[in-house]
């Protein structure tokens, strides 16, 4: 799997996930659950949407 994600990417799905969590935690919505998929894509720095569609907000490598 090659690394598709980038830092300030990273940090935006970071802040989404939270706002996601604490939204389904208010609300007592098992929806919350969904702020596992962003999470996993940080830690992971891959996500596979990127691949279909191309896109990559990583630094190339040289």
């Amino acid at each position: 799997m090659k690394k598709n994600v980038g830092n300030i990417d990273k940090w935006i799905r970071i802040t989404l996930a939270i706002i996601i969590a604490v939204i389904g935690w208010y609300y007592k919505s098992w929806w919350g659950l969904v702020a596992l998929i962003p999470l996993l894509t940080v830690f992971i720095s891959f996500c596979p949407v990127y691949l279909l569609f191309g896109f990559q907000t990583n630094k190339k490598e040289k």
